[in-house]
């Protein structure tokens, strides 16, 4: 079953994490905490950690996000993990990895599993989808 809906950032925490040892490369590096909303078919918010190699000044970089979601697919409520990243070079996106973390659902989500995605439009609106089954 698809899932759609949009999201938008409430809060975004860049944090003082640093690797050990610390090793300078070409882009910088970091570590951040984000509070999302949903809303259409995907209604909710989530807790994302959210970790980024990120050039601010080209717009070049990679993500790697974990965020645990809290609220419906359906209007079946519960939670969830789920994983993505990307890679942009500034005005595009590519090597996209999206998954929800298996073993991860409860409530009317327990036993979800699935992939998904992300796109963002050209007026910034942030959508996202999710194909998933729930087994069991």
């Amino acid at each position: 079953m698809r899932s759609t809906g949009t999201f938008s950032v409430k809060n975004f925490v860049p944090t003082d994490v640093v690797p050990t040892p610390a090793v300078a490369t070409g882009t910088p590096a970091g570590v951040a905490t984000m509070e999302k909303h949903y809303e259409g078919e995907v209604v909710g918010h989530s807790a994302t950690l959210f970790t980024a190699a990120f050039d601010q000044t080209t717009g070049v970089g990679t993500y790697l996000a974990l965020e645990s979601f809290e609220g419906s697919l359906h209007g079946r409520a519960g939670t969830f993990n789920f994983a993505h990243s990307a890679t942009t070079t500034g005005s595009d996106r590519t090597a996209e990895f999206f998954t929800i973390v298996p073993s991860s659902g409860t409530g009317e989500l327990t036993g979800i599993t699935g992939a998904g995605g992300m796109t963002v439009d050209a007026d910034g609106t942030h959508r996202v989808w999710f194909d998933y089954e729930i087994i069991g």
